[in-house]
């Protein structure tokens, strides 16, 4: 489908979020942007920050893009939509404090925006200078950090090497998903940012293919983790559908990404999975071809049971 990718880049205040969004507006990539601001106040003072160009800027001011406004962000989607010929790529820069959660869950609610737009990836600042701080302090820099498909650890000029390499350790414990690249004044090449192409599982299995196992990671005591599951054979389509809805039910608060590949018995087919929160989506992966059947299956959240999960799974193979 003819689907136009939205980025949605957030990061925790003074990240570098803003020094980006000039460097996509003002760069050489003769890419169409419609940029959706949402900043937390009465005033929208980002707009004087943007340098002017040639892209179009809507504003959502008075309520952080994760709660009050996401009705406003349905029908600014819903008009740039209308418009769509206007537009080759949508960015939504969310609030510093925004949980990234419900915009992307947005894009699986609305049947509309679903037909017509597909989230390119979240893209999550951090400050490697002051993000330690912020990780051990409160939920919102882990739960950014839990969303993102890329993280620029940006402002590495202002830290030494090993930390640096300690601090993506970190990150690394959070999400293993992820892809880290380290940047100063955000300075990285656009289609880095633009042309990600989704959650990708597979490009995660590519890059090292043992991150789904356990024990590979640098683990701190941290309450956002990743787990991974990998299991030859074939699932019994009921069950695994039975689990994953009690799963996303009961524990879906907790859930904030979740993406499987599965063989499932008597279709030929992978079948694509992937969930934010309560919210879960399957789709038609198209045929094996010279892959071998297994099931790959990640979660990223809070206090996610690594045992009860591989349990809880294995009982959903035939």
């Amino acid at each position: 489908m003819d689907r136009t990718p939205v980025t949605i880049l957030t990061g925790f205040l003074g990240a570098g979020k803003t020094t980006l969004l000039n460097r996509i507006l003002t760069g050489e990539h003769g890419l169409r942007i419609a940029v959706i601001e949402n900043e937390f106040g009465e005033i929208g003072i980002d707009h004087d920050l943007v340098i002017n160009a040639d892209e179009e800027l809507f504003e959502m001011n008075n309520g952080c893009v994760c709660c009050t406004v996401r009705g406003d962000l349905i029908r600014i989607l819903g008009n740039l939509v209308k418009r769509k010929d206007k537009f080759d790529q949508i960015l939504i820069e969310t609030t510093g404090l925004a949980d990234p959660g419900p915009v992307v869950q947005t894009f699986f609610v609305d049947d509309q925006l679903k037909e017509k737009l597909f989230v390119n990836a979240v893209v999550t600042l951090v400050d490697a200078k002051h993000v330690l701080a912020h990780i051990d302090d409160g939920d919102e820099a882990r739960e950014q950090i839990a969303f993102a498909d890329v993280v620029l650890l940006n402002k590495c000029d202002l830290v030494a090497p090993g930390d640096l390499d300690a601090l993506e350790a970190r990150i690394r414990a959070i999400n293993a998903l992820a892809k880290i690249h380290r940047t100063t004044n955000a300075g990285i090449g656009i289609d880095k940012i633009l042309d990600v192409g989704g959650f990708d599982l597979d490009h995660a299995m590519e890059v090292d293919p043992h991150f789904l196992e356990p024990g590979q990671h640098h683990h701190h005591d941290a309450s956002i983790t990743s787990v991974g599951i990998e299991h030859d054979g074939d699932c019994d389509g009921k069950k695994l559908n039975d689990w994953l809805g009690e799963l996303v039910r009961v524990r879906g608060a907790d859930i904030f990404r979740m993406k499987g590949v599965f063989a499932v018995k008597d279709s030929p087919d992978r079948v694509i999975f992937q969930g934010v929160h309560m919210l879960i989506d399957a789709a038609n992966g198209g045929p094996w071809g010279q892959r071998p059947r297994c099931n790959s299956l990640v979660f990223i959240g809070r206090n996610l049971d690594r045992a009860a999960l591989n349990k809880g799974f294995r009982k959903c193979l035939v």
